[in-house]
């Protein structure tokens, strides 16, 4: 089994603070974006673990159909005007 999956809890922090760093300039990334973060690690645990956050509510998901960007839940501009006529 992954590390990355036998330290959940470590893994989230890191997902959380890499992603408040870049808040100054981004607030959604690609999954791709994320394998930076765990170099070591194989995509698809990166995957579940960034899905997993999603699920608790630590992060959100946005998608315009064909592209599928996470940010941190309650972030960024798109959140704040959603909703909106």
């Amino acid at each position: 089994m992954s590390d990355l999956l036998d330290n959940k809890e470590e893994a989230q922090k890191a997902v959380v603070e890499w992603l408040s760093k870049k808040a100054k300039t981004k607030s959604k990334f690609y999954i791709k974006d994320f394998y930076k973060i765990f170099p070591d690690d194989k995509p698809r645990m990166i995957k579940k673990v960034v899905n997993k956050m999603v699920e608790d509510g630590i992060l959100e998901f946005w998608s315009s159909g064909s592209t599928t960007m996470y940010g941190l839940k309650g972030g960024g501009i798109q959140h704040s005007s959603e909703g909106e006529n």
